[in-house]
């Protein structure tokens, strides 16, 4: 049984997206509508932490069109070691906020929207309604 795509494709690449999803675009089971699927895809990662940080920059890398990103901390020294989106110069700055800087920095193509606040039953069901995926 084949499970349908959770999102149509999106519009055309323009030339300076097909150069930068080449590698994509080879690979028959993604072609260009997979590649067209992500960049209309919205997906949402709650928290950029120690999973956080890599899955968002993937996320990004891969061409994925809008990202949210949920996270209420700020930016520590012992996080460095482990969370890998941010930075010396991140320090005392929101997560979000920082996540939000090196995703621009990977792919200026995506659209990035911070949800800078903890996560609970009286706003889970709002913010996870505006996206097809959660992470």
């Amino acid at each position: 049984m084949k499970i349908p795509p959770l999102v149509s494709p999106g519009p055309a690449l323009s030339v300076d997206e097909v150069r930068r999803y080449s590698r994509h675009l080879i690979i028959p089971d993604l072609a260009m509508a997979g590649q067209q699927r992500l960049m209309n895809a919205k997906v949402l990662c709650v928290g950029a932490g120690g999973l956080g940080s890599p899955a968002l920059m993937y996320l990004a890398a891969a061409g994925v069109g809008t990202i949210g990103i949920v996270e209420f901390d700020t930016v520590d020294e012992s996080n460095l070691q482990r969370q890998i989106i941010h930075g010396q110069s991140d320090i005392g700055k929101s997560k979000a906020l920082s996540a939000k800087e090196k995703i621009a920095e990977i792919n200026p193509y995506v659209n990035v929207i911070t949800h800078e606040l903890r996560l609970d039953v009286s706003n889970v069901m709002e913010i996870f309604s505006q996206y097809d995926i959660i992470v």
